[in-house]
């Protein structure tokens, strides 16, 4: 879970955005919008949550690798950090 305030800002603000395309795609599927539209809108809407996870992943794992490295008297490693995360965020796209 994001604990800083702007980590916990920034994550409701998705969810925020991806609770609004959700409501969007339900009014396009009630209305009978042909099926390429709604592709589109739930590939937004898969796009929308994978960055949402990615976002707390990436917050889980500096809170949780971070403290561990200090424990065994190693440096954080922000560079390795960025590297997985830009690695993962490519499977969440």
């Amino acid at each position: 879970m994001p604990h800083s305030p702007d980590d916990k800002k920034r994550a409701l603000a998705r969810l925020r955005r991806i609770k609004g395309q959700a409501e969007a795609l339900e009014r396009a599927i009630e209305a009978g919008v042909e099926c390429r539209l709604l592709l589109q809108q739930i590939a937004a809407l898969r796009g929308a949550a994978g960055g949402l996870m990615a976002e707390v992943l990436d917050s889980h794992l500096r809170d949780t690798i971070g403290p561990l490295a200090a424990k065994a008297g190693a440096a954080p490693m922000p560079d390795d950090l960025n590297d997985i995360m830009q690695i993962l965020r490519t499977y969440l796209k």
